[in-house]
């Protein structure tokens, strides 16, 4: 008898349910500031939990209820818009000034063909007579299972594989591209993006396994299937609670994508190559060393170009080249020594560690501990040890 309430249904209803609350919540968001990671994400949950509830009726008995049911018209696989939403949901939030284009709408095109096909079948079977006695129309059964389903089978796995290899190559470009450009990343790291893209390949390998096992090895029924739609449905309440209430619009009011490096290149080819001058290494090296830039913790490649009166992508070279250091590296050095200075100078006995870290020019105690770790190949605490020996 529908609807049945059991150990089943009701874990996944609740956490669906919770999960529309969030897709609600974005798109609210969105039609009032029109953030496109808001509509991406909203979109990733709606999708997963649209499926999460067609799955879950069945267990409370839709299907034993109404055995003439045409839902199976609408049961379409989400991966094919899945993916590229995932895509460009990092995107929209790893790329400042994201704007979404006309072209970009071929992405979703297989997604649009497939909903316009099953929208097909379904008014030309319900044209039929006695399609309100059967489940599958003619050209559900005749056209979608016979030829669609198999088909979709082996391309839908292969473009979420490809789109995921492309959004994991997205992310690490970015945080590639933040050492570049910001002294302290911790906070534009989202490191929670790193975690949901690991939890979602998980869910699709768990999803490819339990494929091959159903069709080769073992009949798998509802109940065996049950734990991957638990699994997602505890992603999509992560990533709603997530996606949400952080800040994924750092990025827009920023522009780190500079133009080419001018220091090293001839304008035209034949002249002689303008290497890095002592005096521009001794302009940055006066800002670091006598103006103690590096204590602002808000420092990045642009601040830092204005003050030396150079161009990002001047300054960017000077750093690479001449000091042999990413941005992010260079800055920390004179953080991680001024650190030094003071633990010399017995501060640490009125200051804990991180509250001389924070007068240093650190943000975070993540960020101090790892960039501490990373130059002196110590942690803060045993940097003192070796001191106080």
């Amino acid at each position: 008898m529908f609807p049945d309430f059991n150990r089943w249904s009701l874990p996944l209803l609740i956490l669906a349910l919770q999960g529309f609350i969030f897709v609600i919540l974005l798109l609210t968001r969105y039609f009032k500031k029109h953030n496109l990671s808001d509509l991406f994400l909203g979109l990733i949950l709606f999708l997963t939990c649209y499926t999460q509830i067609c799955y879950t009726v069945g267990f409370m008995g839709w299907y034993d209820t109404f055995r003439t049911t045409k839902i199976n018209y609408f049961l379409i696989n989400i991966g094919i818009a899945l993916a590229p939403l995932i895509y460009f949901y990092v995107k929209s939030i790893t790329q400042s000034n994201f704007k979404f284009k006309k072209k970009y709408w071929w992405h979703f095109a297989l997604a649009i063909i497939i909903v316009v096909f099953r929208l097909g079948i379904y008014v030309y079977d319900a044209l039929q007579p006695n399609f309100d006695t059967v489940q599958n129309g003619v050209l559900k059964l005749a056209w979608d299972e016979a030829i669609l389903q198999p088909i979709l089978s082996f391309v839908a796995p292969a473009q979420m594989l490809l789109y995921l290899a492309f959004t994991f190559q997205l992310f690490y470009n970015y945080r590639r591209k933040i050492t570049q450009y910001f002294s302290n990343t911790y906070k534009l790291e989202l490191n929670w993006i790193l975690t949901f893209l690991i939890l979602f390949s998980l869910s699709f390998l768990y999803s490819n396994i339990q494929e091959i096992v159903g069709s080769f090895f073992a009949d798998l029924g509802y109940k065996e299937r049950w734990w991957l739609n638990l699994y997602m449905a505890c992603i999509t309440l992560f990533i709603g609670i997530k996606g949400y209430f952080t800040d994924t619009t750092k990025l827009n009011r920023l522009s780190f994508s500079f133009s080419p490096k001018t220091i090293g290149i001839p304008e035209h080819e034949g002249e002689p190559t303008n290497p890095i001058s002592e005096k521009d290494k001794t302009t940055v090296t006066e800002l670091m060393e006598v103006q103690l830039v590096y204590l602002n913790p808000e420092l990045n490649l642009s601040d830092l170009s204005e003050m030396a009166n150079m161009t990002r992508g001047q300054l960017s070279e000077i750093i690479n080249t001449g000091f042999g250091k990413n941005f992010n590296d260079y800055v920390n050095a004179y953080r991680v020594e001024a650190f030094k200075i003071k633990l010399k100078n017995q501060e640490h006995q009125h200051l804990s560690l991180l509250g001389i870290a924070l007068d240093c020019g650190f943000n975070s105690k993540a960020t101090f501990n790892r960039v501490f770790k990373k130059l002196t190949n110590h942690s803060p605490s045993e940097y003192l040890k070796t001191q106080l020996n």
